[in-house]
């Protein structure tokens, strides 16, 4: 908080702001980390944090989005503003590649700048006056955002929640999926699959029970899809594999991990036309109407890079870094394991979830990070469900990987 000096204005905070419990997760983490290395100046810091992407980007969509740079300097090649909607061609390439034939039409799919956008692009839609549950653990982008946007109360220092918001904790007593009997009825749920944090992909029959209770209950589903290319199993990549979700289910998801699109940004959600509010006005409409009025559409750049990402030869070796981040998931489960650990995620997800019984999650992070100089992530910063665990991210080199696992097997 910066100091209080000199003039200040008459214009009173906004009261969710004030509502809000913390910084956001990512950027404290952040912090943590220069402050580490400043006190440490000779060791070499390991992140295993934050979620970022390290390999490099394929050459064949470098070079797709470096040609159509160029092409800008050209009076055949300029374009200026594009469609808010996104480039028609790369809609219809993600709804063909990701929707292949669930029926997702090509005008369904908005390309944006990264799901995260998505997520409080949807806030505004949704507005303020509706109720909502979440995932806990979960991204707190959703929870923060809730509280920004006017859904939530106060934070409830005993409890570590806000109030009006309905938390389902997806732990492992309950395979990491709400118990629905008793989950309150809320205007819109949350849901993210694979889990970050945790990294558990829903079942098929786990997305069932979820897209029965939304009908049941005249709720709207957002379902981030963001991992699905990180599915190895029989889970369900998109919610709209599941009989009557396209009804009750918006669908956000990302080329920023499946891509390594985190810098480039780029994503998009699809708002499906059987969507209707309780007034039988289709969503798709008043999301379109946002879009327009917040949004200039994603970058022309990124979206030619998105395009080749989606070509035959783009995607099999977008495939080829993706299984190179599973590979390293795979040593970190496996180095958790051998140190009698119970250990989540790390196969349909690049996270894996370590527990870390009757220890505080703040106080692991501290630990590993001053005995080994790796950074991970305290799982209580994902909800009051993470307390306990420690979540680590499988982004990294393979050198740095393996180095990571040397560490944490000497101090436990």
């Amino acid at each position: 908080m910066h100091a209080v000096t000199g003039h200040y204005t008459k214009v009173a905070r906004n009261i969710n702001m004030e509502r809000l419990r913390n910084n956001f997760l990512f950027p404290e983490i952040s912090v943590l980390e220069l402050e580490h290395i400043k006190k440490y100046p000779n060791e070499k810091v390991i992140s295993l944090g934050i979620g970022d992407t390290t390999e490099p980007i394929p050459d064949i969509v470098t070079l797709s989005m470096a040609d159509y740079a160029r092409s800008l300097s050209t009076r055949e090649g300029y374009k200026g503003y594009g469609a808010e909607q996104g480039n028609k061609a790369l809609r219809k390439a993600i709804a063909e590649t990701f929707y292949g034939d669930l029926e997702v039409k090509d005008t369904e799919v908005f390309v944006s700048d990264g799901s995260q956008c998505d997520i409080s692009r949807l806030q505004l839609l949704l507005g303020s006056n509706v109720s909502v549950a979440v995932q806990d653990p979960i991204f707190p982008a959703y929870t923060d955002s809730s509280v920004i946007i006017g859904q939530s109360g106060d934070y409830q220092e005993e409890t570590l929640k806000y109030r009006n918001v309905e938390y389902m904790t997806c732990g492992p007593k309950n395979h990491f999926f709400p118990n629905l009997s008793t989950t309150s009825r809320t205007d819109i749920i949350f849901f993210c699959s694979p889990n970050n944090p945790t990294g558990h992909a829903a079942s098929r029959e786990q997305l069932e029970q979820l897209v029965a209770f939304a009908r049941e209950n005249g709720s709207i589903i957002v379902y981030d899809s963001a991992y699905s290319a990180y599915i190895t199993d029989e889970s369900p990549r998109s919610i709209y594999e599941i009989p009557g979700a396209k009804e009750v289910a918006i669908e956000i998801s990302s080329f920023s991990k499946f891509a390594g699109f985190t810098g480039v940004r780029l994503g998009w959600t699809v708002v499906p036309e059987e969507l209707l509010y309780s007034n039988k006005v289709p969503i798709i409409n008043d999301f379109n109407r946002i879009v327009c009025t917040c949004f200039n559409g994603a970058s022309s750049i990124a979206q030619a890079g998105g395009l080749t990402c989606l070509s035959s030869e783009g995607f099999q070796a977008m495939l080829a870094v993706v299984d190179y981040y599973k590979e390293n998931a795979k040593i970190l489960v496996d180095t958790f394991a051998s140190l009698d650990l119970k250990v989540y995620g790390g196969v349909n997800a690049p996270y894996v979830w370590v527990h870390f019984p009757g220890s505080r999650s703040w106080d692991v992070f501290a630990e590993i990070l001053e005995k080994t100089h790796i950074i991970t992530v305290p799982g209580s910063g994902f909800g009051p469900g993470g307390e306990g665990y420690i979540r680590v991210t499988a982004f990294g080199h393979r050198e740095t990987i393996l180095e990571a696992s040397t560490r944490l097997r000497s101090l436990f």
